[in-house]
């Protein structure tokens, strides 16, 4: 027999490079299963350093990370990943929604920040002054990291190639242009809420999309907060800034919502006494007077009456007007060039002052049919439909949470798909709030919808949910689950979509003749392996 001749060790990594031996050994196989030839390129320990940037970012992404929950309040999420490395850091701070409204996912957006190539730190809409706040404060840190300030030399590369820019529509930085075509409320008269069907024509955009993705909105602030505003300031609404009139600038540009710290900062520069005082403590993240929490920027004007900052650094102290995401409530493949959204319209009181959800009321009211808006699509980050057409799925998705499974059942009415479905629909009550009741009853008498298990909180004495829907039903979920069925959620992020995965965890308990610690492995295993998705809120 002849002896094999084992390949000679690839040694690219040098023994005086700053790296344990296990280390060493892991970047040399790495990096020779990259190189195209047999000639190894020994690196400078610098050159090495920077090579270990890659794999250790790797290293670090944890998808069971303990603090990637949407329910856990930001001081909870923080403390949970304390001695973790900054852009672990970094990703605890930020709203754990996955969203996509910053144009990553959390981990993704915390890693781009902390290797610099990402500069926006409020970019996490969900999150709002408290994650921005938590990341610049995290930003600080990176210049004191170890090796900070002696960033890796880079060794000599042939020129890349340029980039290939997005199709329009294909992301936030460059959105497209949809026409708005209509809307129709789905409430009946006396619901005590206000949600609509909205439709869209692609058409023009050449976008498309796959159920489970969401659709972002550029929408445009009320004209009246804009002159009310305007008027606070003492100034004219063509007043010049940045190239248009402070009026235009205030209804595209900045978002009049929360009122950043940059504002008080601002304020405090130009008042003096107490007031002054209470600006810096406001821009501090202080609640002086016990109200931070509902000062938008028309009332932070209000709260420092007689104090006019000048128009242009009054929009420069201002955070940029940011998109909104909705869930698509339409499938492209029983519909193409159109997209649907199902919008709740946000209107509520602060003191004696009406205040106006921005995108939902654009949408519900500010807009015409046939006028344009800039609009993108954001690909979903693990929420859709299983691969396999046959398996069953669940579909848990009270109010506007009902919004992607119309999608999924659309689009597995269009494409012919076989799996069972199964919808748990609930609202506040049956006359009133039961959206889209004609398609969803025409679904399951034609059989494309297998079950429809409904749950009204406000009809009886006791509020019932959909959670307690699903207990009442719990063998039979139980069995589709052990049959293979996927189980979706989507709607509130803080209680319902908590309430469901531990009424999920009890039935699995109950039915499955398991202990609780087992079946909140058994839930934790259906995330890993995709059959347990969410899109909350």
């Amino acid at each position: 027999m002849n002896q094999i001749t084992p390949p000679p060790k690839i040694e690219i990594i040098p023994p005086s490079a700053p790296f344990s031996e296990a280390q060493r050994s892991w970047l040399n196989g790495f990096l020779a299963g990259l190189l195209s030839n047999d000639v190894a390129v020994p690196l400078s320990p610098e050159q090495g350093a920077a090579m270990l940037q890659a794999p250790t970012a790797a290293a670090e992404d944890d998808d069971e990370a303990p603090w990637h929950d949407q329910t856990l309040p930001i001081a909870e999420r923080m403390k949970l990943a304390e001695g973790r490395p900054l852009r672990r850091r970094m990703m605890a701070a930020m709203a754990q929604q996955d969203c996509g409204q910053c144009g990553y996912n959390c981990r993704d957006y915390s890693n781009a920040i902390a290797d610099k190539s990402e500069a926006r730190l409020n970019l996490c809409v969900p999150g709002g002054k408290e994650t921005a706040r938590m990341l610049k404060t995290l930003y600080e840190e990176l210049d004191k990291a170890p090796g900070a300030a002696k960033p890796a030399a880079a060794a000599p590369v042939t020129p890349a190639t340029p980039a290939v820019v997005a199709k329009p529509g294909r992301s936030r930085d460059n959105p497209a242009e949809a026409t708005f075509v209509g809307r129709r409320l789905l409430n009946k008269k006396g619901s005590e809420k206000e949600t609509y069907h909205i439709d869209f024509d692609l058409s023009e955009t050449g976008l498309d999309y796959v159920v489970g993705d969401s659709f972002g909105v550029f929408a445009k602030n009320d004209l009246g907060l804009v002159d009310q505003v305007i008027a606070l300031l003492g100034a004219s609404h063509t007043t010049k800034v940045n190239g248009k009139t402070l009026r235009e600038a205030l209804i595209s540009d900045v978002s009049l919502s929360p009122a950043p710290d940059k504002l008080f900062e601002l304020i405090s520069f130009i008042t003096g006494g107490a007031q002054r005082e209470k600006a810096r403590a406001l821009a501090q993240g202080e609640d002086p007077d016990g109200d931070a929490a509902t000062l938008d920027v028309m009332a932070a004007l209000q709260k420092f009456s007689g104090v006019r900052p000048h128009p242009e650094a009054f929009v420069e102290a201002l955070e940029p007007l940011q998109p909104r995401l909705y869930s698509i409530s339409s499938s492209h493949n029983a519909t193409p060039g159109k997209l649907s959204l199902t919008v709740d319209c946000v209107r509520y009181i602060v003191g004696k002052r009406r205040r106006l959800g921005l995108a939902s009321t654009f949408l519900a009211e500010r807009i015409n049919p046939g006028e344009k808006l800039n609009v993108y699509v954001q690909k979903a980050h693990g929420f859709g439909l299983p691969q396999d057409p046959k398996t069953p799925i669940i579909m848990v998705g009270p109010g506007t949470g009902v919004a992607p499974f119309r999608a999924f059942l659309l689009d597995r009415k269009a494409t012919g798909a076989t799996g069972k479905n199964w919808l748990f629909f609930g609202h506040q009550r049956s006359d009133y709030d039961f959206f889209y009741a004609d398609e969803l009853n025409a679904m399951k008498t034609s059989g494309l919808l297998t079950r429809l298990s409904l749950a009204w909180s406000r009809d009886g004495a006791k509020k019932f949910y959909v959670q307690d829907r699903m207990r009442e039903v719990g063998r039979e979920l139980w069995t589709w689950l052990a049959e293979g069925a996927h189980l979706y959620i989507c709607g509130d992020a803080k209680r319902m979509a908590k309430d469901v995965e531990r009424a999920l965890v009890d039935i699995v308990a109950q039915f499955g003749a398991r202990s609780t610690d087992e079946a909140v492995a058994f839930v934790a295993e259906l995330k890993k392996k995709g059959r347990f998705q969410q899109d909350v809120y």
